[in-house]
């Protein structure tokens, strides 16, 4: 007696939960990368916002920091647009910029301490949403 084998079959709540944590990251890295090329901006503008810390152990110029958040926003920006067709390069270079901009942000915190602490935790939920998925349940979805 032969026996026939069935593909696996994620639960339609599995798949539903990939979904919406790949979407969630990618709106989230969508929203913390415009928000970034803003706070660029206003580095490279030297708006008076930033606190002035005169002895801090990785000191640049502030249109340096600027230029490197104007640059990373833009590349999140571009990686969540691959997020939303949940492509497999795209989940691997959104941990990848995300984890550029939390450390961008973790030695950016005197310049401006509670919007890099808060960034540095919605780019951890970020890393979170696109490790926890695996990748069969996302390709599933697309089916």
């Amino acid at each position: 007696m032969a026996s026939t084998v069935t593909p696996h079959r994620h639960a339609p709540r599995t798949m539903a939960a990939a979904a919406g944590l790949t979407v969630f990251a990618a709106v989230m890295l969508m929203i913390a990368g415009v928000l970034d090329i803003f706070r660029g901006i206003m580095a490279i503008a030297k708006d008076d916002v930033f606190v002035n810390t005169p002895n801090y152990v990785f000191k640049f110029d502030l249109t340096s920091w600027g230029w490197i958040h104007v640059a990373l926003g833009a590349v999140s920006v571009i990686v969540s647009l691959g997020l939303f067709t949940t492509a497999t390069w795209a989940r691997v270079g959104g941990v990848a910029i995300a984890s550029l901009l939390i450390i961008a942000n973790f030695l950016s915190v005197p310049y401006y301490p509670m919007w890099s602490l808060t960034l540095i935790a919605m780019f951890g939920f970020i890393i979170w949403a696109l490790c926890v998925v695996r990748r069969d349940d996302v390709t599933d979805q697309r089916m």
